[in-house]
């Protein structure tokens, strides 16, 4: 099965597509035909990715500013991203997050809350929009969340980002057993550790070399390693999986103790 052809023509929205794997799930999507909203806070960012786009033969790109900690810029974002004579959407992906590396007792409020707001709220938030959408216009809708083995599996020093996941995963479940009577499947993807920019270093080190030796596969995910498993959730490939929390991790979870 080809999943990619069954992204052609769909609506896609998906959030934190400034960078990391936001960005590289828009490419993904735009390369299989499916029309893309990308949307963030750095419009900038957001520009020069629908340039690209665009040039790459993109058959609808655009971008809207998004603020997922701000009820307000939610809905503008929506009405943004199905106005003008932009396509009906078909599918969101609640991909903006954050995270923090601080033992427990050193994060104050302030942050735990910033985490907890744009990981679990926002996805909330924007669900729950975009599933009146689809209930108002009589139309189904997938939501894809994008979690992270940390929702399952605890790690140290990133306790606040651990709570969110888990409670993106938990989220995931709820809302499928709700909203399956609307046509509405919300599943989730939940990657292992995957490098970037951002953590390339420490996993240089010798303590990142001695976590990758943890993992069975004996290697960290790579971006491409996670487009089969995004394409079968956000395609109709999985057309009866709602609920689901699927994990690609290297085997990280069924590691020994």
């Amino acid at each position: 099965m080809d999943l990619g052809a069954l992204m052609r023509g769909r609506h896609v929205l998906v959030t934190g597509a400034s960078s990391g794997l936001g960005e590289h799930f828009a490419r993904l999507l735009a390369g299989c035909g499916a029309a893309v909203t990308v949307a963030a806070r750095r419009v900038d960012r957001l520009q020069a990715l629908v340039e690209d786009l665009s040039v790459a033969g993109a058959p609808h790109a655009r971008a809207v500013a998004l603020d997922v900690t701000d009820e307000g810029s939610i809905r503008a974002a929506l009405a943004a991203a199905t106005g003008d004579s932009a396509p009906a959407l078909d599918v969101l992906v609640n991909n903006a997050g954050i995270a923090a590396g601080e033992p427990a007792m050193a994060v104050k409020a302030d942050l735990f809350d910033r985490i907890i707001g744009t990981n679990l709220r926002g996805p909330w938030l924007l669900s729950v929009e975009a599933a009146r959408l689809w209930r108002n216009a009589g139309r189904p809708g997938v939501i894809l969340n994008v979690a992270s083995i940390l929702g399952l599996r605890v790690g140290r020093g990133v306790a606040p980002y651990a709570i969110s996941k888990a409670g993106v995963v938990q989220m995931t479940k709820a809302l499928a057993l709700e909203w399956a009577r609307h046509g509405i499947r919300v599943n989730a993807l939940c990657p292992g550790y995957v490098l970037t920019d951002l953590n390339r270093e420490f996993f240089e080190s010798p303590a990142g070399q001695k976590m990758i030796e943890r993992i069975p596969m004996r290697r960290l995910c790579d971006p491409g390693d996670l487009d089969g498993p995004f394409l079968l959730l956000a395609s109709s490939a999985s057309g009866m999986m709602t609920g689901s929390v699927l994990t690609v991790d290297g085997g990280h979870l069924v590691s020994e103790m």
